[in-house]
């Protein structure tokens, strides 16, 4: 399992590190794609606990949340909300009129994770977005990592306290606070790092990389949680198999999810 999740990242990460320096357009087309496959296991989820939300409209919703943001970043929202929010409705009331009695739950389950997955998910291109966005997502993406790899291997070795008995029975309070740690460090390590390639009139400085390491190695940890609860309600281990020892793409950006949003009001608002 270990062998295939390296031999992964190996193939995967010059990729993505490629596509979040070089390509506007092609990182919000990805991003667009990832949304929409981590709606369609998100359907599939939910699907196995008898609900029955609109998979053609999660997955299509999700992605075009992601695109009209890199299109217009904020502008499109209104009218694209309003209209997704009618056409599910408009959906639901046809499935509850030809004998689907829980179409009002499926109608909130397609709304919720539409919005979670897509006009959360759209954070990421606004972070990219951002003057100077390709370096702080790398600052960003990076604290995110280093702070779930802390925390699985100190929490593996020394663990000894749940974090979240119910949700993710392996995750312990050492873990988390190594998690915190090494995200925090790994912010300002980053931070300094691209800092040379930025120039030093830039706003990333190592400081700044170590408060957002800190707040979202803090926060993101419930983007994990959050994905665990809709698999520990249908009793799966993961949201997929897509990926070849990594499960599925919405177990891989769980806390993507947090980190981009979360990010970007740290950046916009105190930087």
């Amino acid at each position: 399992m270990l062998v295939k999740r390296l031999l992964v990242t190996i193939v995967l990460l010059p990729i993505g590190m490629a596509i979040i320096v070089y390509g506007r357009l092609p990182f919000m087309l990805v991003i667009a794609m990832i949304a929409s496959v981590a709606g369609w296991e998100y359907v599939n989820l939910l699907r196995k606990a008898g609900l029955r939300p609109a998979g053609i409209l999660v997955m299509a919703g999700t992605a075009f949340f992601v695109l009209l943001r890199g299109y217009n970043g904020f502008d499109s929202t209104p009218w694209l909300l309003s209209l997704f929010l009618l056409i599910s409705m408009t959906w639901h009331l046809v499935d509850y009129e030809r004998g689907r009695d829980q179409a009002g739950s499926d109608f909130n389950v397609t709304v919720g994770g539409t919005l979670y997955l897509g006009w959360i998910g759209a954070y990421l291109v606004s972070l990219r977005d951002l003057p100077e966005g390709k370096w702080w997502i790398l600052v960003v993406f990076p604290a995110v990592w280093l702070a779930d790899s802390g925390a699985y291997f100190i929490g593996t070795r020394f663990g000894k306290h749940k974090l979240s008995p119910r949700l993710s029975p392996k995750k312990s309070w050492e873990g988390y606070f190594a998690g915190v740690v090494w995200g925090t460090l790994g912010g300002a390590l980053f931070a300094a790092l691209w800092r040379i390639g930025a120039g030093p009139q830039s706003a990333i400085l190592p400081w700044r990389g170590a408060l957002i390491g800190f707040v979202l190695s803090i926060l993101t940890p419930l983007g994990d949680l959050g994905e665990s609860m809709f698999k520990r309600q249908v009793g799966m281990k993961d949201s997929s198999n897509i990926i070849p020892g990594m499960g599925g793409v919405f177990d891989r950006i769980d806390s993507w999810l947090w980190a981009g949003v979360i990010g970007y009001y740290l950046i916009v608002w105190f930087f």
